[in-house]
């Protein structure tokens, strides 16, 4: 038992160093990234559909063009602004219409990490590599990359220039080109339009006429020209055609 606790103590005493020795390593090599952005440019796509079925989680969309599209497993997440009120899956319903709109904006980036470290050749394997002393007394290799050039004492010499003792710091620039994609999708529609009213019975409403008037019975008017004169010559020669009818009645 006394010997495994041993050996299991040195065993992590080795992976600490090794820790150690790795981090004091790596520290001894400086490198730092920056990033710089072109011109970005954005597409916009619009997508138009239909809801012809949901259930559930389940939803069946008619495209624009004619084709269907089936979403079997909607996320409760997944969210709609309608009519300006925002849904999940178990608001939608049939006959919505919906337009996704997908803004992508793509940004060209130059990254730049440039890479420092100083330290006394310790060996050198020209062009491909050399081994530094670094500060903490500890050896690492690098590889030299091709036209790489080293400052020694304020002169710059390549690989083949290199002498063991000299003190040397070299930088290491690499610039990659990179493009930034980002798309942002935006989901709205509209409700579907209310159903017709029910048919409703016409109805007809009969107003009965009022019963014409009955002219009332009225002597007609003498016309505005007429006059008694002949009335009172008519009357006269009756009298006179009596008295002479009862003078002859007498006479006999």
């Amino acid at each position: 038992m006394k010997s495994q606790s041993q050996s299991l103590m040195w065993l992590v005493l080795a992976v600490v160093t090794c820790l150690v020795f790795a981090v004091s390593m790596s520290a001894q090599v400086q490198t730092t990234t920056s990033t710089t952005s072109g011109q970005s440019t954005h597409e916009v796509q619009v997508q138009r559909a239909e809801i012809v079925y949901v259930e559930g989680n389940d939803l069946v969309l008619k495209m624009e063009d004619g084709t269907i599209r089936h979403f079997p497993n909607v996320p409760e997440s997944a969210r709609a602004t309608v009519d300006g009120k925002e849904i999940g899956i178990h608001d939608a319903k049939v006959g919505m219409k919906l337009e996704k709109t997908i803004t992508t904006t793509t940004t060209p980036e130059l990254v730049t990490t440039v890479q420092s470290v100083t330290g006394k050749v310790w060996y050198v394997a020209p062009p491909t590599s050399v081994t530094l002393t670094l500060e903490n007394g500890q050896n690492q290799t690098f590889k030299i990359p091709k036209n790489q050039k080293f400052n020694v004492d304020g002169q710059m010499v390549d690989a083949w220039g290199l002498k063991k003792g000299m003190t040397i710091s070299a930088t290491r620039i690499v610039e990659t080109p990179v493009t930034n994609i980002n798309r942002v999708a935006q989901l709205t529609g509209t409700n579907p339009p209310p159903p017709p009213p029910p048919d409703v019975p016409l109805l007809i409403v009969v107003v009965p006429k009022p019963a014409p008037e009955v002219a009332k019975a009225t002597a007609p008017e003498l016309p505005k020209t007429g006059s008694f004169l002949p009335l009172l010559g008519m009357l006269g020669m009756l009298s006179l055609g009596s008295g002479f009818a009862l003078k002859m009645f007498r006479s006999k």
